[in-house]
């Protein structure tokens, strides 16, 4: 009896180690809600200072909730009929883009994950290359004028069909695919694009997604291709549309005390509100990818 008393006392070692892991979970418990609240207190401000009005916008004496509720931010952005071919423009150039990006690296990815392909070698240190050194912006821009891409839809499409990055992720994913797959499809008359478009991309769902989300929010937030490669208005996206509304609260700072306040006021709240708008397309979108995102990097990850 006494010995059976025995055997079922925990060990004082078991203890202390239980109750420095009930320690050490509630530590990172705190820190994960402090992390929390520093990242979505900033960003409920800016949600709720787009829905206040111009006087509580110019006291700024609120944080979670203004006192003056207002809507004219809002009615302002969506009754403009530029932000509307904006949005559209934004849109487009980013589903277009993904699925030429995505495609594009794929195809390439394949060619370049045969060990048999001649050239193989040449071609990937091509491709490493350009992850290191690119031409510049000048070249760059003589390069996109001499294709006649300036001030086209193109221009957002084209330049970004191809990244060496993303091709390593697919390229190791499919080396993972078994070889078994391929050859009893080839004895069965499967050319390479059956191969490719039947086994392949079906089983390769979860990288494509990840480059897919990655070239997507790329896409989505992109400024710099606007800026120097594009001055027609008609092809402005939503950043563009952001970008002017900043521009022009800073020109009424230089104006007269009373007139700056009031246009600066309104301006910034028109550009809370665009900001708003411009994100919850990405918010909507990212939750219903990041299953196949979390399972596309680790299937898609350099392994030895």
């Amino acid at each position: 009896m006494k010995k059976s008393s025995l055997s079922l006392a925990k060990p004082k070692s078991n203890v202390v180690q239980d109750k420095d892991s009930k320690i050490f979970n509630f530590v990172n418990i705190l820190l994960l809600l402090v992390f929390t609240i520093v990242i979505i207190v900033p960003v409920w401000n800016i949600v709720a200072s787009s829905f206040a009005s111009s006087d509580a916008l110019a006291k700024g004496d609120f944080v979670f909730w203004p006192s003056e509720i207002a809507t004219d931010n809002y009615r302002k952005v969506l009754g403009d009929a530029s932000m509307w071919q904006a949005l559209l423009i934004s849109i487009g150039k980013t589903v277009i883009g993904v699925f030429a990006h995505t495609a594009f690296c794929a195809i390439m990815a394949y060619a370049l994950s045969k060990r048999n392909l001649k050239g193989r070698g040449l071609y990937s240190t091509m491709g490493i290359i350009t992850m290191f050194f690119s031409g510049g912006m000048i070249p760059t821009y003589l390069l996109i004028k001499s294709l006649n891409l300036l001030n086209t839809f193109w221009v957002y499409i084209i330049p970004a069909l191809l990244s060496y990055y993303d091709v390593i992720i697919l390229m190791n994913f499919f080396r993972d695919v078994p070889t078994s797959l391929e050859e009893s499809a080839k004895i069965d008359g499967a050319s390479d694009w059956g191969v490719f478009l039947k086994i392949f991309v079906p089983l390769s769902k979860p990288a494509l997604a990840t480059i897919a989300l990655f070239h997507g929010v790329w896409q989505w937030n992109d400024f710099m291709t606007i800026k120097l490669y594009v001055t027609d208005r008609a092809l402005y996206p939503l950043q563009m549309k952001l970008y002017e509304i900043i521009t022009q609260s800073q020109a009424a700072s230089q104006q007269g005390l009373n007139a700056a306040v009031e246009i600066s006021t309104t301006s910034k709240g028109v550009q809370l509100a665009t900001i708003v708008v411009t994100t919850v397309p990405i918010l909507i979108i990212y939750p219903l990818l990041q299953r196949h995102f979390i399972s596309g990097m680790m299937l898609g990850a350099v392994k030895e």
